[in-house]
């Protein structure tokens, strides 16, 4: 409420002379005539700051924008009649004063003194004010339930976003900060004087040493059920057998085999998992079939000589990313007895071509205009590395081509860098190839002699009672997601695509030329018949 007075403006004929009543009169009845309106507002002083605002309502507005604190909605959420927000007003600004830019206001019991009745500022134009914020308050009020709902709710996402978005920049920092220490751990005499290979290589170890991967893993229900499913439903093939699982991890699939009767299980990793697997096979009373070995797969000694069967759960983004497979394959050489099981025994790799243009205008188109400005530099790289990405099944515009079938039980590790040929027809207009889409198959046969098609699609085979999964974005999404390579059209408008358009092609995969590393290369050569050709690279890493 305002507290000065209106200004006045008198007659101004100065000849006439009145008597008191009559001068009192002419006031009265005259005088007011020309009453200036003075204005209802006020400054007031923000309750979180020194700074001056022209008015409350401007002022409530920046605490709630820059202050997360809405009084309105306070004052309505605590039930607060007068009295009380004066009290809310004071304790605030009580709090602030001291230094405290986050008062609790989460119950009125926190100020509910009368101590807070006493102005912490020597006429608070806001105290004053009470009245016009329960105006407003009232107006609001008198929308209809669904629209308050709509609002409650609004904020209420906006709240959630803000906690996710806290959330994630928490848990990188988090895993920064493990990652660091781990490698004050290592920074020894002898770390200093290997080179970054080898340095990469220990990094790719420690990283499985900490819970949020083995989490993400285990909570893969398509990955971790497969293999339980194909382990319990073939007990007679892992009864009384030694099995040896590479990579093993917390130790899931180790235990799956034992449960399932297997007479020994060697688990063999790297990292420092191996000691909480340890544990984990201790407490769950398979501490007599199961032996944890810590180290890679080609330095350890085996308690055995042989082995009957091998289970790993060794794919990377890709498929091949990470070059855990290479380990497989030699532990296959070493130890697999020859008409020992492989688990799982097949994997298929896909390509397909990949038309999303809201994927396009939000991640590459966004950049070119940003409130105004010009932030292409931002796009640095992104053409050139391979993302990972859970797609819609909509944004595949062809049937997949699979480009390489994976026999786990006779492929080599020189078969894993290769150039393979692939083709696909599209079976809807597009107006653009934005880029490629890659994703893998895996398939558990029960017996080494049991082939599958080249082309064989999980679904399928799973009516034909064996164990299949993708990693496709027709199946139930896993942690592998696909693997996205978006093309680079440079300055030049993309070329539409008509229906029944054949793209023929090469994909390339090509581990980095360092010995140890765990990167991977991926090439794309392709020819749109009648359109164009292209040819292109991305680094997973």
């Amino acid at each position: 409420m305002s507290a000065s007075l209106p200004s006045v403006c008198l007659p101004r004929d100065d000849d006439t002379r009145s008597t008191a009543s009559e001068d009192s009169e002419l006031s009265n009845e005259e005088g007011w005539e020309d009453v200036e309106q003075d204005d209802d507002t006020q400054p007031v002083i923000g309750l979180f700051s020194e700074k001056v605002y022209p008015d409350v309502n401007s002022m409530l507005q920046e605490s709630k924008e820059k202050h997360d604190f809405d009084l309105r909605r306070t004052q309505k959420k605590l039930g607060l009649d007068f009295l009380g927000t004066i009290k809310l007003v004071n304790y605030i600004r009580s709090q602030v004063k001291v230094g405290n830019l986050n008062p609790d206001v989460s119950s009125k019991s926190n100020f509910d003194d009368e101590i807070y009745l006493k102005p912490v500022l020597e006429d608070d134009a806001l105290l004053y004010s009470l009245d016009d914020i329960d105006d407003e308050t009232s107006e609001a009020a008198g929308g209809t339930e669904a629209e308050q709902r709509v609002i409650e709710l609004q904020e209420e996402l906006k709240r959630l976003q803000t906690q996710f978005s806290e959330y994630r920049i928490a848990v990188k920092q988090s895993m920064e900060e493990q990652l660091s220490k781990e490698d004050e751990k290592l920074s020894t005499v002898t770390r200093r004087v290997v080179n970054k290979t080898e340095e990469a290589d220990a990094d790719y170890f420690v990283s499985y040493s900490y819970n949020g991967i083995h989490e993400s893993m285990l909570k893969d229900t398509i990955r971790t059920e497969s293999y339980r499913d194909f382990i319990y439903e073939n007990k007679h093939l892992f009864k009384d057998k030694v099995v040896l699982d590479v990579g093993c991890g917390t130790g899931i699939l180790s235990m799956f085999c034992a449960k399932a009767g297997a007479r020994k299980v060697i688990s063999v990793d790297n990292s420092n998992i191996i000691d909480r697997a340890k544990e984990i096979i201790y407490e769950n009373g398979f501490g007599d079939i199961i032996t944890c070995i810590r180290g890679k797969i080609e330095e350890v000694t085996l308690p055995v000589q042989q082995v009957d069967i091998i289970v790993s759960e060794w794919m990377g983004y890709c498929l091949l990313f990470e070059a855990m497979f290479d380990s497989v394959i030699y532990a296959r050489d070493r130890y697999l007895v020859p008409d020992g099981l492989m688990v799982p025994s097949h994997a298929t790799l896909r390509i397909a071509p990949f038309a999303d243009p809201d994927f396009m205008a939000s991640h590459i188109s966004f950049w070119h205009s940003v409130y105004g400005f010009n932030m292409a530099s931002m796009l640095t790289g992104i053409y050139d590395e391979v993302l990972v990405r859970s797609i819609q099944p909509s944004t595949i515009p062809a049937e997949s081509s699979v480009f390489l079938p994976l026999p786990l039980h006779t492929i080599t590790v020189d078969e894993l860098s290769f150039l393979k040929e692939f083709q696909v027809t599209l079976k809807e207009d597009i107006d653009a190839l934005d880029g490629w889409a890659i994703w893998f198959d895996i398939f558990f046969m029960p017996s080494r002699e049991v082939p599958i098609p080249d082309d064989a699609v999980p679904s399928e085979m799973q009516k034909k009672g064996f164990v299949a999964f993708t990693t496709g974005p027709d199946g139930t999404e896993t942690h592998w997601q696909q693997g996205i390579l978006l093309i680079d059209h440079g300055k030049k408008p993309a070329t539409p695509l008509k229906k029944g358009q054949i793209i023929s092609g090469k994909v390339g995969y090509q581990k980095k030329k360092e010995d140890k590393s765990r990167s991977l290369d991926i090439s794309v050569e392709w020819n749109a018949q009648e359109v164009g050709k292209g040819t292109q690279q991305w680094s997973l890493q």
